[in-house]
Parts: C-alpha cells; sequence; structure tokens
C-alpha cells in the first residue's frame, strides 16, 4: 500500500481542504455534463424547477432523441451526490425515462441552467459535534398522474448533511397524516441504522438523535398507544416508530413549515425559501471565493 497524500479527486467529486474544513464538488463533472447536452453557453436560473410546478406524462410533443434524455439524466442522477439542492428536480425528470416529452427536457434544461449558475457550489464539512438531527417532510398527493405523495429526508451529524433522499411513496395515501407517517417511519428505519453504524465505528452518539416534524397529527400518532382504524392499513409503521419512541431512540420536535430543511426535497420552492433551505444544507461556492465575492 502506499500513501498517496491528501485526497483531491474520487469518481468525479473534488475535495478541496479550506481552514474551515472539507469542501466536496463536482465542479468538473457539471462542466462534462453542460458540454454533453452542448449547453455550455445558456442562460443562468436561480432555481432548478419552477415553484410548485408539476410534470405530465402527456400534454406535449414526444421528445426526439430519447436516448440523450436518458443520458443526461442520468448524469444529473450522480450530480446529487454532492447537491441535495437538485434532488427533488432530478427525481421528477427520472420517472419519464422510458417516453420523455419536449416538456420534460425542457426541465433538464432548467435544471442544467441553474447547475450552470452554480458550477462551483458544493457541501462545506465542518467540525463539530456528534448531534444527529433529521428533518422529514412529505407532498401529500402531490404527483398529479397518480397522486402518489414525495418523501423528502435529510439527516444532519452536527451541521453537516450526511443523508438525503427525495423520492415518491409506493402507495396512494388518503390524508396527509398518513403520508407523513409514511416519511416519519422511513427515517426513523434510517436513523436507527445509522445509529449502530457509528456504534461500529467506535463513534457512539452522547446525544438522542432529533427528529424534526412538521405534522403534528403525525407526531401525536407516534405516541398514542390506542390504534384508531383510520391508521390499519399503516399499523406495521405505526409500531415500528411508536416502539422507537418509546424506547427514546430518537426524540420528535415538532417544527414550523417555515424551518422544515427537508421541504426543498418535496417541491420546487420560490428562489428566496430555495436560497434559504440550501444555506442551511451547508451548500455554497468555496470560501476563498465569497470572500473574493
Amino acid at each position: 500500500m502506499k500513501n498517496l497524500g491528501d485526497l483531491n479527486y474520487f469518481l468525479g467529486l473534488q475535495i478541496q481542504y479550506p481552514a474551515e474544513g472539507i469542501f466536496v464538488h463536482q465542479s468538473k463533472y457539471i462542466l462534462d455534463v453542460l458540454t454533453k447536452a452542448n449547453l455550455l453557453d445558456c442562460k443562468p436560473c436561480l432555481t432548478p424547477c419552477h415553484p410548485n410546478h408539476k410534470l405530465l406524462k402527456d400534454g406535449s410533443l414526444p421528445y426526439s432523441d430519447p436516448a440523450h434524455y436518458r443520458s443526461i439524466v442520468g448524469a444529473l442522477q450522480y450530480l446529487t451526490f454532492t447537491r441535495p439542492d437538485i434532488a427533488y428536480a432530478v427525481h421528477q425528470v427520472c420517472q419519464f425515462m422510458h417516453t420523455p416529452l419536449d416538456t420534460h427536457y425542457l426541465a433538464v434544461k432548467r435544471i442544467l441552467r441553474y447547475l450552470k449558475g452554480t458550477m462551483s457550489h458544493g457541501l462545506l464539512y465542518k467540525k463539530g459535534s456528534l448531534d444527529m438531527t433529521a428533518f422529514t417532510d412529505a407532498d401529500w398527493a402531490g404527483d398529479p398522474n397518480d397522486r402518489r405523495s414525495t418523501t423528502g429526508f435529510v439527516i444532519f451529524l452536527g451541521t453537516n448533511p450526511i443523508s438525503w433522499s427525495s423520492k415518491k411513496q409506493q402507495s396512494v395515501s388518503r390524508s396527509s397524516t398518513e403520508v407523513e407517517y409514511r416519511a416519519m417511519a422511513l427515517i426513523a428505519a434510517k436513523i436507527v441504522w445509522l445509529q449502530q453504524l457509528l456504534t461500529d465505528l467506535h463513534c457512539p452518539l452522547v446525544k438522542k438523535p432529533v427528529l424534526g416534524c412538521d405534522n403534528i397529527s403525525a407526531m401525536a400518532l407516534s405516541s398514542n398507544h390506542v390504534l384508531h382504524s383510520r391508521a390499519k392499513h399503516i399499523e406495521i409503521d405505526c409500531h415500528f416508530v411508536r416502539q422507537r419512541v418509546t424506547r427514546r431512540d430518537f426524540l420528535l420536535q415538532h417544527v414550523s413549515s417555515a424551518q422544515q430543511v427537508a421541504d426543498v426535497l418535496t417541491k420546487g420552492l420560490c428562489s428566496p425559501q430555495f436560497d434559504y433551505h440550501c444555506s442551511h444544507l451547508m451548500l455554497g461556492p468555496p470560501v476563498h471565493e465569497v470572500e473574493r465575492g
């Protein structure tokens, strides 16, 4: 084995070492994707998707080059490893891989235009406490094509995001409480797994993880030991989350919708709100660029 020094480039990820911590970005990879899409000279935009805009499976002409669409969208999927800000927009366009329409490719071009203006952005990981905080949110029946809901979550270790996701749920939910509770069950399993992983790495958490949710009904259901008839169809999720809450494997905390960081992973937002949540995700340009600007 050889000591090759500090890691600087690995599988498209670029790593820098400012005084504040470790900065991870994919600027070169973004440049390659823009070149591949022939959009190097495109005009940048402020957000990766229009606020509250949903893509439809019909209503437009089929895109002329489906293979090109799949190639660009596949490349964008890899970018979500360091860019949680585009996770929701990429998740939307990924749903039309087989039969893309012109409107779908316009959505892809908007993501690329956003990346053109934020090419140097990445994640800054700083030293700090090993306190785990998680946020979960869901957009109830947000997909107009099948009325399934989108779950979004992000988990922080200290101030650093270590896990995030934007994904449609497997089934249609008939209430906002149900969809939020399904999202809560998903992130509860992720928290338990990360706790065990940190223990195996001999870095156990000193404090209990905190899970932030903005749905009061879902939080009440997690601590209510009477299983109501309205929750029979999510019985397994109910018992799983309720057991973890009772054992105090993590603590539930209510957060306002304005403070819900996972909001950026469930829907398109206007620019001020989008920028606010991105700042909490530790997303931004390198520190030296901010100082120079």
